[in-house]
């Protein structure tokens, strides 16, 4: 079954093991996103995702896949957020996303994705919707927005829900990453919080995730 072996494959295994996406929205002009990626790099970040709503973003993703291609102190994987539509979802293929995320569950677009090799992690807030999404076949499910609901709800869901693998997003940052790390979530994301503190707190968020990978 194609959403068991990317489930257990080279994409998922890096978010499990690195347990930070680091979301990039409409990050300008492009030395902007170059300068962030090259810091969060630096920091430990290994797992971006650059969100679709945004005419560029194709091309962001594409360059930022050479930027990082051309360094030699890790593996990066590079996603494609915000894909609400099977034009975007075509457009991410093209620019070779490792994986594409979404905020709501959309389950012809999952099966679309995965179905094609392409590990999908869409949205889910409520629990039909994180046990259909991972019945249809989701790498991970999204938990958002994670902020209306915190770490205990991920903490929660490990109970009837032991096998789905969470990854919560939406007001993540520096105060709650590590509690819902701990409530079992196999990775977070995080967005603007990464943008909004000064580079060196940002640094230092970066390293208190991925220092124990």
């Amino acid at each position: 079954m194609r959403a068991a072996e990317l489930r257990s494959g080279r994409v998922a295994d890096a978010i499990r093991h690195h347990r930070l996406i680091c979301v990039l929205r409409r990050v300008e002009p492009r030395d902007r996103l170059f300068e962030l990626v090259d810091e969060l790099v630096d920091a430990g970040a290994r797992i971006f995702e650059i969100t679709f709503d945004a005419p560029s973003a194709a091309d962001d993703l594409a360059a930022v896949r050479a930027r990082l291609g051309r360094r030699h102190d890790g593996e990066f994987l590079i996603g494609a957020g915000t894909l609400l539509r099977v034009d975007q979802l075509s457009a991410a293929r093209r620019a070779e996303a490792d994986f594409g995320v979404s905020p709501l569950l959309d389950v012809a677009l999952l099966r679309d994705a995965v179905g094609g090799g392409l590990p999908f992690v869409p949205g889910g807030l409520t629990p039909t919707e994180i046990a259909t999404g991972w019945a249809a076949g989701a790498t991970f499910i999204k938990v958002f927005p994670a902020s209306a609901v915190g770490p205990a709800f991920v903490r929660e869901l490990r109970g009837p829900l032991p096998d789905v693998q969470l990854i919560p997003t939406g007001g993540i940052d520096a105060s709650n990453a590590s509690d819902y790390l701990g409530a079992g979530a196999a990775a977070v994301g995080i967005g603007s919080a990464l943008t909004r503190i000064d580079a060196a707190a940002r640094r230092s968020l970066v390293a208190s995730l991925t220092a124990a990978t």
